[in-house]
């Protein structure tokens, strides 16, 4: 199958391409409709669920696996290579619980108003780049996950913009992202809102 990266994707190394559990999956379209079936599934359980607490590595564990369950063997594991993002495999879990810690500290203490705290948990999670794949739309649900625990009506995620328009969102996602790399989260902001 060839699964070419487009901007802003995660390469599958062939260890992880190996663990591909729908072996009758053959393109790219295919694989992508396979996974976003996957996370529907995922998205009426986290309705359902009763979380008390998502900023923890079980909960975020947990849903990654939720997420690609059906599709990767390895869902809900932490990467164990490199990738073109994201600190070193080996630092994952210590950034991650470093992370965690901040954001909680982050909503007890108001350090943020709650939507520059979930768009800055998103962009940190982000580049931590915890699991060999799907991390933009984990990170996503996470962060509505928690806006959900705040309170908080979910981010749109460019949404606004119409479908017709994704490569536009995806490129005002991508460059936003980028400004935060910079600690500038007014373009993250405007447009998880967008």
């Amino acid at each position: 199958m060839s699964r070419e990266a487009q901007d802003g994707q995660t390469p599958l190394d062939p260890d992880e391409t190996a663990g591909l559990i729908p072996r009758h999956i053959l393109t790219k379209g295919a694989l992508d409709d396979w996974e976003q079936e996957n996370i529907l599934q995922a998205i009426k359980w986290l309705r359902r669920a009763r979380v008390t607490e998502v900023l923890t590595e079980r909960f975020c564990r947990e849903l990654h696996r939720r997420m690609f369950d059906q599709t990767w063997e390895w869902a809900g594991t932490f990467r164990v290579s490199n990738k073109n993002i994201g600190c070193d495999w080996p630092m994952v879990p210590g950034r991650l619980k470093q992370l965690l810690d901040n954001a909680r500290y982050w909503v007890a203490h108001q350090t943020f108003v709650p939507d520059e705290s979930a768009a800055r948990f998103h962009h940190a999670l982000v580049w931590i780049h915890p699991f060999p794949n799907g991390n933009g739309r984990h990170s996503r649900m996470m962060t509505d996950a928690l806006l959900r625990q705040l309170g908080r009506r979910a981010f749109s995620w460019g949404g606004a913009q119409g479908v017709a328009n994704a490569s536009a969102v995806r490129a005002r996602y991508l460059a936003a992202l980028r400004m935060a790399d910079q600690n500038d989260f007014a373009r993250l902001l405007d447009f998880v809102r967008s």
